[in-house]
């Protein structure tokens, strides 16, 4: 279905020549990105299209500290995400990190690892919303559009996310709940094929028509999220994606612009607001990001000792 781009589709990024692929690539530009007034759903894949970090590791800290992590686990729980994001759309590594990860979070309570997302959310997500993903989110709600946001982490820090970005409808991961804690089993993994899935049962929930709706993501793993569409955009795209994208003729948009949602509303207000750097920290990045951080936690206690 998204095997081919409308000419809406083909303006729907400020294009440029690129000198590798020759592809069209370009940052979310409001004048020639708006999305047309019709019914239907955005379906927006989560880390490094949304936000630029993954909303799994970028919580694994205050987890540690709420003793619901050993500093085995995060090192494990990072090398597994990195592995995950090097393997690309290996349905074994898939399945080896889903079950790993339901493991781990085995007997967490759940009420624990809420108000643990809840507390952090602001300092650990806020900061690196994408302004071009925000806008985009307004202009598809603006067109009276479902804004959904899908991912592969957990459905208790997706929904969070998700309302912090004013989207109430999220696809996300879910594990098995028995007496307020995690069995360690999956009712849901929402990765690869089953993400497609879901958005298909959505929209059939809601009487809309695939063809008509919009999917935007950053891996080659959603490869099958984005051919469900009418309307695929690869956003920030690793090389399969990007190599995809370009033998479909998809538009290919790149959002760099990390800022704070409470710094946008206030500018927004007219007032002032402190300029935010531009930070780029791609999943994988933040996996190595955190074994450093072990490795100098580590080194320091030992010089402590």
């Amino acid at each position: 279905m998204g095997g081919s781009s409308t000419p809406g589709d083909k303006n729907h990024a400020r294009s440029r020549d690129d000198s590798e692929s020759g592809c069209r690539v370009g940052a979310l530009h409001s004048a020639n990105m708006s999305p047309a007034n019709s019914k239907g759903a955005a379906f927006f894949d989560l880390d490094k299209t949304v936000i630029a970090t993954s909303s799994a590791l970028a919580f694994g800290r205050p987890l540690y500290h709420g003793g619901l992590m050993g500093r085995r686990d995060v090192l494990k729980a990072a090398y597994a995400q990195l592995a995950y994001l090097i393997a690309g759309a290996d349905e074994d590594q898939m399945a080896r990190t889903r079950d790993y990860l339901a493991q781990l979070c085995r007997g967490w309570e759940v009420d624990q690892v809420r108000q643990i997302v809840a507390e952090t959310l602001g300092e650990l997500i806020d900061p690196y919303v994408y302004a071009e993903a925000a806008e985009l989110i307004a202009e598809h709600r603006a067109a009276g559009r479902d804004v959904v946001l899908v991912s592969a982490s957990g459905e208790e820090m997706v929904r969070p996310i998700g309302l912090l970005l004013g989207i109430d409808d999220v696809i996300a991961t879910r594990m098995v709940i028995q007496d307020g804690r995690y069995t360690g089993d999956v009712e849901f993994f929402a990765a690869g094929p089953a993400k497609a899935e879901a958005m298909a049962e959505f929209a059939a929930r809601r009487g809309y028509d695939l063809a008509d709706c919009y999917a935007y993501s950053d891996s080659v793993t959603d490869l099958p999220m984005l051919e469900a569409v009418g309307h695929p955009t690869a956003v920030n795209p690793d090389r399969a994606l990007r190599k995809a994208a370009v033998e479909r003729d998809w538009p290919i948009a790149v959002f760099k612009y990390p800022i704070s949602l409470r710094r946008r509303i206030a500018a927004l207000r007219g007032k002032p607001a402190i300029p935010v750097t531009a930070i780029t920290v791609a999943g994988a990045a933040t996996a190595v990001v955190a074994l450093w951080w072990l490795s100098r936690k580590r080194k320091r206690s030992r010089l402590a000792a």
